[in-house]
């Protein structure tokens, strides 16, 4: 059903095809992952042009082995400086190249239908309620005196104001002298942020108190 339409060699007009298609396939993630998640331009703009890049690779190899080879090495010398993604970043990139794989390949029928399919689907799951619950997850962070045993000092609040509760991790600061406590938690329907926080505050001596609003998978 689907045909590539590329021969034994690359000629100018498959050449010209697969980039286009492939820069406005591209276009389509970004706006697709902008739609559906707080991000930043600079990736927004790596997404776009994502797929084009890796068109072009796959154009220049076309079954040879040599090139293979040598694109292999000079892909090997490359390090990714930056920040670890979320997991909705991780999938929007391999989206982006699987669309340049596709295309590269000369499969441009393949990778418009696959755009449209994946791209409905992420849209539809992101903007629905599909595997939410009544809880809100939230990240709590949490300063304590070190002459306090942070494994179960919170039980109690915890337990009367949280579904769930998980320590994530805890390290000293200022100097030793504290220890900075990072939990995932997931709030009742009922409970009172600031109530839950007065409770903390009376336990750990009116340290430093935080809750944020959502929880950061790139900071694990």
């Amino acid at each position: 059903m689907f045909n590539s339409i590329i021969g034994e060699s690359v000629t100018i007009t498959n050449f010209g095809i697969c980039i286009i298609t492939a820069m406005i396939l591209g276009i389509v993630v970004s706006l697709v992952h902008r739609a559906t998640t707080r991000t930043n331009k600079n990736f927004v703009i790596t997404l776009a042009t994502l797929p084009s890049l890796v068109a072009m690779v796959i154009l220049l190899v076309n079954g040879n082995l040599g090139t293979s080879v040598a694109v292999l090495g000079a892909f090997s010398l490359i390090r990714f400086r930056s920040i670890p993604g979320n997991s909705k970043e991780i999938l929007s990139v391999f989206f982006s190249m699987a669309i340049g794989l596709a295309i590269g390949c000369g499969y441009i029928g393949f990778a418009l239908l696959f755009t449209v399919f994946i791209s409905a689907v992420l849209y539809v799951l992101s903007t629905s309620n599909f595997a939410s619950d009544d809880t809100l997850e939230k990240e709590l962070r949490i300063v304590i005196p070190e002459d306090m045993d942070y494994t179960d000092c919170f039980k109690d609040i915890f337990d009367k104001s949280l579904n769930e509760y998980s320590l994530l991790k805890a390290k000293t600061t200022n100097m030793g002298s504290l220890f900075e406590l990072t939990y995932r938690i997931k709030l009742k329907k009922d409970t009172n942020e600031k109530k839950l926080i007065d409770d903390i505050r009376v336990r750990n001596g009116n340290l430093k108190i935080m809750i944020s609003s959502s929880f950061n998978e790139s900071e694990l």
